[in-house]
């Protein structure tokens, strides 16, 4: 994943959508904390979320089978 920005408003919902191999999954797996970020950084309500670990950052995800 390279150079990713978004900007998501308070109670927005936001979907990721694209071909096969563009990044979404490993996007949102890095957003949810299940991924590691090499560069750059995740920013949630202004807060640096690199280093929080997955079960405290109240991120859900959902996939839409299981075969991902």
């Amino acid at each position: 994943v390279d150079a990713v920005s978004l900007t998501v408003d308070d109670g927005e919902f936001m979907v990721l959508l694209g071909p096969s191999g563009c990044g979404k999954s490993t996007t949102l797996r890095m957003v949810a904390g299940l991924e590691s970020i090499s560069a750059g950084e995740l920013l949630i309500d202004d807060v640096l979320m690199n280093k929080i670990p997955a079960k405290d950052r109240d991120i859900a995800m959902v996939f839409q089978s299981y075969a991902l």
